[in-house]
């Protein structure tokens, strides 16, 4: 987690208390001020939360699949040396089995 997400979970809770202590100052309803200013706060504070755990599970995903194409990569390349070899195995061999069959032709 960054400083920045922090920052912003810490600019979202701010901006919800004015935001409701201002719009419920417009309506003169002052008793149940501070629980319903409280209760806002909580929901964007866990609306925040909810954001941050999404936000870290994504990168843990995206850490899990770059690990994952990194060493399929490493394995295609094996695959791809170990066939070379074999390739240039089958060719040296068919080579000297022409290079044989020529010479008992020519005798």
């Amino acid at each position: 987690m960054e400083i920045r997400e922090i920052i912003f979970s810490v600019v979202m809770v701010v901006s919800s208390f004015v935001l409701t202590y201002e719009w419920l100052g417009r309506f003169k309803y002052s008793p149940a001020n501070a629980l319903i200013i409280l209760s806002a706060m909580v929901m964007v504070g866990a609306l925040a939360g909810m954001i941050l755990l999404v936000d870290m599970r994504l990168r843990k995903i995206d850490n899990m699949l770059e690990a994952k194409e990194r060493s399929l990569r490493i394995n295609i390349q094996s695959v791809e040396n170990n066939l070379d070899s074999r390739v240039n195995e089958v060719l040296f061999r068919m080579d000297d089995i022409i290079a044989s069959m020529d010479r008992t032709r020519y005798r």
